[in-house]
């Protein structure tokens, strides 16, 4: 059962109450203080009513686990209460960058539910914006796979330029950059945002190499690819196998990108390798009759004629 936050059941916690919101109606500020979110049983002593942010404010300071009240506020878009708890902790960055079990700081809660709004009020009061939760994702990689155009404004706008220009070169734990997310998932808008910011349109996976315009040919995106070669992507960039965009287009659908980048590619890199010719497969032995690998091989104790 949910108790109020101005109700006489407020216990110790209103001791330090103040005036800062009026006493409230917010369905969240009953929420945070139910005793089973808590962990603790009810105060069993009654005082007088006060504000929500008042008795936020005391459990901040009494409970190891003050933080979450803020993560709590953004999950559930309680954006008033939200805005106050910001304001009164402005500048404590322990507080403000406070992570869950996912790593997951206030910043990239309000990323993930689109709250452009409040992910700017986290900034200027000293979010840090480089921080990665468990896939190694920065908030800014977050808006760029959901397509949050206004949020990536308002994550690279806030920004400084030097955590700007750590984050746009920044990796998540699969290998991607905000600029390969934002290609994956076909967002031309932030594609074109991002690279006129100063992301590296040529930048490559760790993994193999691949570039945007490798990626854009993979999920055969033809309006992707000519956005790229717009904003400068390198038609003769080879993955770490050698294999350049327009060799990728072979045995794909699209014959919109193989004209696009076969106009522009080297000749040496439109063909495949000569080692992905079905036919030297067929025509090659592995080993000639006078390289067999083995020639004493024994079975059963007898020794086997090759």
């Amino acid at each position: 059962m949910l108790r109020s936050l101005g109700s006489k059941e407020a216990g110790p916690y209103s001791q330090q109450a103040s005036d800062v919101v009026s006493a409230s109606q917010s369905r969240t500020s009953q929420f945070f203080f139910e005793s089973d979110w808590l962990g603790n049983s009810p105060p069993p002593d009654p005082a007088p009513e006060k504000s929500p942010a008042s008795v936020y404010k005391g459990a901040a300071a009494a409970l190891p686990s003050a933080q979450q009240f803020l993560h709590l506020a953004i999950i559930h878009e309680e954006k008033t209460l939200t805005m106050e708890v910001i304001r009164q902790v402005k500048g404590d960055l322990a507080f403000l960058n406070f992570q869950n079990n996912l790593q997951q700081t206030p910043l990239h809660l309000a990323v993930i539910t689109n709250q452009p709004g409040i992910a700017e009020a986290l900034l200027e009061a000293g979010c840090d914006p480089e921080l990665r939760d468990f896939r190694g994702n920065t908030p800014l990689h977050l808006a760029c796979e959901q397509g949050c155009l206004a949020s990536v404004g308002v994550l690279t706008k806030l920004c400084t330029p030097q955590h700007l220009h750590s984050i746009l070169q920044a990796t998540n734990y699969n290998g991607h950059t905000c600029l390969h997310l934002a290609s994956i998932h076909g967002y031309l808008g932030i594609v074109e945002h991002l690279v006129s910011l100063g992301a590296d349109v040529n930048a490559q996976e760790p993994c193999n190499g691949r570039t945007a315009l490798h990626l854009a040919v993979d999920l055969q995106n033809p309006d992707l690819v000519s956005l790229l070669l717009k904003c400068g992507a390198d038609v003769n960039r080879v993955t770490y196998q050698g294999y350049s965009p327009y060799q990728l287009t072979w045995g794909r659908p699209s014959t919109r990108i193989q004209q696009q980048l076969g106009q522009l590619t080297l000749e040496t890199l439109q063909m495949l390798p000569e080692s992905e010719d079905e036919e030297s497969y067929d025509t090659e032995p592995e080993f000639t009759e006078d390289e067999l690998p083995y020639d004493d091989c024994v079975f059963g104790g007898q020794r086997l004629t090759l």
